[in-house]
């Protein structure tokens, strides 16, 4: 890790008066618990609303999704794969295997290029999760292919769910390296424009020429790349 851990024992941010950081550093170490706070925490945790946000949001990924235990170890397994995140696989890679992936599987897994073919370790609806998580990482936007193929096997639900966890996986693996503000919009981006489908190109824009209207300017926004007008009459 680039930076030092945080000591919360010692540290004047976590010092006594400090009521709402600690009460932070008490949810973390709620979700850790019987484990001690692990390094991503000890990081964190110089700037305790990021942590407590980041605690929520992976929370909320790791514990409370619909998805099967499988599946979710797989998309972040593949994360951390893509993303060469190391500590981020051994975390996980025993986590998948006790969810159901075979041996055979976990070797697939580890492949830079997964490919189906290359083995038969995998479902298909674990292949498909595979692709999904690949294509999310590497390449941000998701090819309509996959996507057709993705809900032949999840609902809107279940989709929402993998991509929040692909994402959530995104900001794991990228953080040490790029800063947690890059690491954390990364994941928006990815997870806009994995659902979006749609590239700024192929978006239509309707530009309104002058003409005579009754209507008043209710917003104004310099960076928005298009105009909205609605019917004042209504």
């Amino acid at each position: 890790m680039r930076l030092p851990y945080i000591d919360p024992n010692t540290s004047p941010t976590f010092s006594e008066d400090q009521t709402e950081a600690r009460a932070i550093l008490d949810r973390v170490s709620a979700r850790r618990a019987p484990r001690p706070l692990q390094p991503l925490d000890l990081t964190l945790l110089h700037s305790p609303p990021v942590a407590d946000g980041w605690n929520s949001f992976l929370g909320a990924v790791r514990t409370k999704t619909s998805l099967s235990d499988d599946i979710r170890e797989i998309a972040i397994c593949r994360v951390a794969i893509c993303n060469g995140a190391w500590y981020e696989w051994g975390h996980h890679a025993p986590l998948a295997k006790a969810g159901g992936v075979t041996d055979e599987g976990m070797e697939i897994l580890k492949m830079d290029k997964c490919e189906k073919g290359k083995g038969d370790g995998l479902s298909e609806k674990q292949w498909v999760t595979v692709r999904f998580t690949d294509e999310m990482t590497r390449n941000v936007k998701v090819p309509d292919e996959v996507f057709d193929e993705l809900r032949k096997w999840f609902d809107e639900k279940e989709i929402v769910e993998l991509t929040a966890t692909v994402s959530g996986g995104f900001i794991f693996a990228r953080k040490i390296y790029f800063g947690l503000p890059v690491a954390a919009y990364n994941c928006v981006s990815r997870f806009l424009v994995a659902l979006d489908g749609k590239s700024k190109a192929r978006h239509n824009r309707h530009i309104i020429l002058d003409s005579t209207l009754h209507s008043i300017t209710s917003a104004l926004c310099n960076l928005a790349p298009f105009l909205q007008m609605s019917d004042l009459l209504t």
